[in-house]
C-alpha cells in the first residue's frame, strides 16, 4: 500500500497564526476518551469534561475495587443527565499485566493508595525480582507472575514503572538482566536512577530487533477479576466497549467475543489493544475480528525500536481507515498530568495523529490522577480542531481508491474478483500483502465467496473487494477516480473488450453500502453542504460515511425501538448511538419516532441549527434506507434556519439506477443517454452517484429557481 502524505493547502503563516474562530467550538470531529479516576470522579468534573468535548469514559479495571468503578459510573450517568450529552462507556481489562506485589490501603474515596512506600534506585544498583512470597524492599521486588524467571535470559531488558507513566519521569526504571539464579530469582542492574511509587508494572522488552524471541507469559486474557467486574457492572450499566488489554492474536478477540456473548453482552464492541510486537505480527487477524483498535503507545513503544514507532503508528492508522474501523492512540500529553500546557512535541504529536487519520485520542494519567483533567480535554480538542482544518479530505477520499488500484496490480487480478483470489491469511505482519496467496502447504487457498453487502473487516478482504470489476466499471470511471483532468492518468493500462464481453479493468468495485456512503460524501462536497445526516440502526452506514472523512459533521440519527426476547420488552437505540462516539466525525443523536422520515430529518436539522452547525439556506445531505433501497437526499435549510425548505432525492434502487425526486414527491428518471435531455430526464446507469450528473442536477435546479 502506498502511504498517505500530508498536504497543507495554505502555506501563509499570517493566516495560520490567526486566532481560532469562536464558532469552531461547536464541532470537533476527533474523539477524546478520558480515564476516570480520583482526579475526575466527582460529578462536576465529569460535567466539565463532557462540556469540554469528552465523548467516552474509560474505567480501568487494572486498579481500583469494583465499588469505586460503580460509584464513578453513577456519577457519569448524573453528568450525562445534567449536560444532556451522550458518553460511551469503556471498560479496560487487567488481562496479562505483570505487577510488583506491594501492600496498599484504601482511601476514604475508595481508591487504593501506596503513598509512603517510595523505592529509591540508583544507577548501577543491583536488584532482585523474585516470585517468592517476600516483602518489597529497595533491593527485592516481588512479582505477581509465578513463572516470571523462566521467561528471562541474561541481557534482557525489563521496564518497571508506575502504571500509566510516560517512561520519561522519575517513576520509570530500566533494568538489565544479569543472572537468572533459579526458578524464582532474577538478578538485574539498574540502567538509570528512579523513584518508584504507586502501582508498579513490569514489561519484558523484546530481545530481538526483527523477530519474536521472548517467551510470552501464559496469563489468561481475562482475569477472574475482569470477568467478575464485567458481569457485575453489566447488570446495572450498558457497557459499550471492552478495551482488550494485551491482545496478541485473533484467537484472543474470538475468546473475548465468546465470553461477552455468553454473559448477555452481544452488543458490546471489542477494542483490541495493541501492546506488544506479537500483536503487530498478528495485526491483520486482529483487525478482522475486532470492532476497533487501540494503539497502546506506552508498552508498544518499549517493544518496538524508537525509529520504527512513527511508521508503525501510521501504518496501523491507515489500515484501520481503509476498512472503516475506529482507531485510537494513547499517551499524547503526558506532561499535562502536572502542567496546564503541553510541550511543543506533544502538541505536534496530536496534530500529526489527526492528519494521519486517527479517530480518537485516549487520555490516561492526565485525567486519572493528573492535576489538569479538564484542561487536558480542552487542549486535545483545540489542537485536533485546528489540524482538521488543514486535513486534505479530497486526497483522503482519493487515497482509498488509489490503494485499490495498486493492490489490484500486486495481486495480478486483471478482470478478476475476490472470488478468484485467496482471501489472505488472517494472521501476518504489516508487510505487503502476499500476491500469491498460497497456503502453507504451497497450494492456493480455497476461494471464499464475498457477498456485495458484506462488511469487509479484514484488510486483505477489503482491498480485494475494492479491486473487483464488473461490466459497468468503465462507464463509472469518472465517478470513481480522482476529480479533475489528472484523474485520467488512472486510465493507463486499462483494457476493455466489448465484443468478447470480458470484464473492464481500471475502476474498483464497491458494494452498495460503500457506494451510497461515498456518493453522499461526494454529493455533500459538490453542493457545499454544511451537514450530512445518516439514518442508522447499527451505526455501520454512518461509519462507512465517516470512513471518507468529509469536512462537515455527520449527524447520526438513531430512532429508539422496542424489541422483545419473548420474556420482556427492551428499548434499544441508546447503545448504538453511544457506540458511534468513537468514530471520527460522527455526532449521534437519539431521534423521536415520527410518522415519516422527513419529520425526523426536520427535527435533526432543527437540533443542528441550535448547535450552530447549520444556518439559514445551508444545504444538508441525508442518507437513508427504505426497505432494500438506499436514498441520498439533498435538502436546503429554510430562511429561518429551523427546518427543511425543499429537497432533491437521489435514489439507488435495487437495479442500481438513480432517480430524482422533486419537493412534491414526484419521481423522475435520471438519464444521460445520447438523446436530448432536460431537467428530470438526465440518466446514468451506474450504481454510484456520478459527479457530473449530480452537478448538472444542482446547477439546473438553481437556474430554474428550485434550489
Amino acid at each position: 500500500m502506498k502511504s498517505k502524505t500530508h498536504f497543507l493547502q495554505d502555506l501563509n503563516l499570517n493566516s495560520i497564526l490567526e486566532p481560532a474562530d469562536p464558532q469552531d467550538k461547536n464541532y470537533c470531529a476527533t474523539k477524546v476518551v478520558g480515564t476516570i479516576g480520583p482526579a475526575c470522579q466527582a460529578v462536576d468534573k465529569q460535567v466539565a469534561m463532557l462540556e469540554a468535548g469528552m465523548s467516552a469514559a474509560r474505567f480501568d479495571l487494572t486498579w481500583g475495587p469494583i465499588e469505586y468503578h460503580r460509584r464513578s459510573l453513577d456519577n457519569l450517568q448524573t453528568a450525562m443527565k445534567k449536560t444532556r450529552r451522550l458518553c460511551a462507556i469503556m471498560l479496560d481489562t487487567l488481562g496479562r499485566e505483570v505487577m510488583i506485589r506491594r501492600p496498599f490501603r484504601i482511601e476514604a474515596d475508595g481508591w487504593p493508595n501506596q503513598a509512603g512506600q517510595e523505592i529509591s534506585v540508583a544507577m548501577g544498583q543491583t536488584l532482585t525480582l523474585t516470585t517468592r512470597d517476600v516483602e518489597c524492599s529497595d533491593t527485592v521486588l516481588p512479582v505477581t507472575y509465578t513463572k516470571f524467571a523462566g521467561m528471562m535470559e541474561p541481557g534482557d531488558t525489563l521496564y518497571v514503572g508506575r502504571y500509566l507513566v510516560s517512561g520519561a519521569d522519575s517513576a520509570s526504571l530500566y533494568l538489565e538482566v544479569v543472572e537468572v539464579v533459579d526458578e524464582h530469582d532474577v538478578v538485574c542492574v539498574a540502567k538509570n536512577e528512579a523513584l518508584l511509587d504507586g502501582l508498579l508494572t513490569v514489561f519484558h522488552v523484546e530481545r530481538s530487533s526483527d523477530e519474536l524471541l521472548n517467551l510470552q507469559n501464559d496469563l489468561p486474557l481475562l482475569s477472574e477479576y475482569d470477568k467478575e467486574c464485567i458481569i457485575s457492572l453489566a447488570q446495572d450499566y450498558e457497557i459499550d466497549f471492552i478495551s482488550l488489554s494485551y491482545t496478541r492474536s485473533v484467537d484472543d478477540v474470538v475468546e473475548a467475543r465468546a465470553f461477552l456473548d455468553a454473559v448477555g453482552l452481544a452488543n458490546t464492541k471489542i477494542m483490541a489493544k495493541l501492546e506488544s510486537r506479537q500483536s503487530l505480527l498478528n495485526f491483520k487477524g486482529i483487525l478482522n475480528e475486532a470492532d476497533g483498535i487501540i494503539i497502546s503507545r506506552g508498552n508498544l513503544g518499549l517493544d518496538c525500536l524508537p525509529e520504527k514507532m512513527a511508521l508503525v503508528q501510521k501504518t496501523l492508522i491507515q489500515s484501520c481507515n481503509l476498512v472503516g474501523k475506529p482507531v485510537l492512540i494513547t499517551r499524547v500529553v503526558d506532561t499535562m498530568a502536572v502542567s496546564p500546557r503541553p510541550t511543543r512535541a506533544e502538541a505536534t504529536d496530536v496534530a500529526n495523529a489527526v492528519l494521519d487519520g486517527v479517530d480518537g485520542i485516549l487520555l490516561g494519567q492526565e485525567t486519572l490522577r493528573g492535576f489538569f483533567p479538564i484542561e487536558s480535554v480542552q487542549t486535545l480538542v483545540s489542537i485536533a480542531r485546528q489540524a482538521e482544518k488543514v486535513f486534505d479530505h479530497h486526497y483522503h477520499f482519493d487515497h482509498l481508491l488509489d490503494t485499490a488500484y495498486e493492490v489490484e496490480e500486486g495481486y495480478g487480478m486483471p478482470g478478476g474478483s475476490p472470488e478468484d483470489a485467496s482471501p489472505g491469511s488472517s494472521q501476518g505482519d504489516l508487510s505487503e500483502l502476499d500476491p500469491e496467496g498460497a497456503a502453507a502447504g504451497g497450494g492456493r487457498r480455497a476461494p471464499r465467496r464475498i457477498p456485495s453487502n458484506e462488511s469487509f473487516s479484514s484488510l486483505s478482504l477489503a482491498i480485494k473487494a475494492m479491486t473487483r470489476f464488473g461490466p459497468s466499471s468503465y462507464g463509472n470511471l469518472q465517478a470513481m477516480t480522482r476529480f479533475g483532468p489528472s484523474s485520467y492518468g488512472n486510465l493507463q493500462g486499462m483494457s476493455k473488450n466489448d465484443s468478447s464481453g470480458k470484464l473492464y479493468h481500471g475502476s474498483p468495485y464497491i458494494s452498495k453500502l460503500e457506494s451510497i456512503s461515498s456518493s453522499a460524501v461526494r454529493a455533500a462536497d459538490k453542493v457545499g453542504a454544511s451537514l450530512i445526516v445518516v439514518y442508522t440502526h447499527t451505526g455501520r452506514t454512518a461509519q462507512l460515511v465517516a470512513k471518507y472523512r468529509p469536512p462537515m459533521p455527520i449527524l447520526t440519527l438513531v430512532v429508539p425501538r422496542l424489541v422483545s426476547d419473548t420474556l420482556k420488552w427492551k428499548l434499544e437505540g441508546r447503545h448504538n448511538a453511544r457506540q458511534c462516539l468513537l468514530t471520527r466525525g460522527l455526532l449521534p443523536m437519539l431521534a423521536t419516532p415520527q410518522p415519516h422520515g422527513d419529520a425526523v430529518l426536520g427535527e435533526a436539522i432543527s437540533a443542528a441549527s441550535r448547535l450552530g452547525i447549520v444556518g439559514p439556506n445551508n444545504h444538508v445531505v441525508a442518507v437513508q434506507r427504505i426497505h432494500e433501497d438506499f436514498c441520498v437526499k439533498i435538502v436546503s435549510v429554510d430562511s429561518c434556519g429551523a427546518g427543511i425548505k425543499r429537497a432533491i432525492n437521489l435514489d439507488v434502487t435495487e437495479h442500481g439506477c438513480l432517480t430524482t425526486v422533486s419537493a412534491s414527491g414526484a419521481a423522475e428518471a435520471v438519464d444521460n443517454h445520447e438523446h436530448d435531455h432536460d431537467l428530470g430526464h438526465m440518466v446514468t446507469t451506474t450504481s454510484e452517484l456520478d459527479e457530473e450528473a449530480a452537478a448538472r442536477v444542482v446547477a439546473e435546479l438553481k437556474a430554474n429557481g428550485r434550489l
